[in-house]
């Protein structure tokens, strides 16, 4: 890790992660290489080695954020409302995803190699938000919940999270896939992430 304080370390490690999600808008993740990102950096791509050994530690830089951030909209979500009917607490769930479109593009990732080319202190800090983000979703659940016992929040969580690694394929489709679909004679049925969200939400709370 290069000298400086943690403030100048955070910050660069940032303006690397940042550049990694401005690319990943137009590329897909085999396109974007460390000369890439080091292109709408400040860094070179020796420079960048100083922060993230390879390009599949900065992509999980990146997923940690978009759960960090997620978890914040959770947590708001809790502050501010002391009740919510099933509707209202579907509502709010598939609007705080409808904003992270990022972080469910990133869900469709081959989640294996990621981690696998990433080293343990870093994997450890992605898995700790990514449990947190689960914590949060059940706080919620036993917040507005209180008649779902633990065995059925468990069994909420165990259903959800898993459903938000087909959001994004199901919400976001390119033009060729659709003319696929079209050559096969699949009729698709274009649902919002809010929509797709909210519906799967209010069938749990049942």
């Amino acid at each position: 890790m290069p000298k400086g304080s943690p403030e100048l370390t955070n910050a660069r490690r940032e303006e690397i992660i940042n550049a990694c999600e401005t690319l990943y808008r137009t590329m897909n993740f085999k396109e974007i290489t460390l000369k890439e990102i080091g292109t709408v950096t400040s860094f070179s791509r020796t420079s960048i080695y100083n922060y993230f050994q390879t390009r599949e530690e900065i992509f999980l830089a990146l997923f940690k954020r978009e759960y960090d951030l997620w978890i914040a909209d959770l947590h708001k979500i809790a502050a501010e409302n002391t009740s919510l009917t099933n509707d209202d607490l579907a509502s709010k769930l598939a609007h705080s995803l409808d904003k992270r479109r990022q972080l469910l593009k990133l869900l469709t990732m081959n989640m294996y190699d990621m981690e696998q080319n990433s080293r343990m202190e870093l994997l450890t800090d992605f898995k700790k938000s990514y449990g947190d983000s689960m914590v949060a979703v059940e706080s919620l659940l036993a917040q507005f919940r209180p008649d779902m016992t633990d065995t059925e929040r468990k069994s909420f969580i165990y259903v959800f999270f898993p459903f938000m690694f087909g959001i994004y394929p199901y919400t976001v489709v390119t033009d060729k896939q659709k003319t696929a679909m079209e050559n096969a004679g699949i009729h698709y049925m274009y649902s919002s992430v809010y929509e797709l969200t909210f519906q799967c939400v209010k069938n749990l709370l049942m």
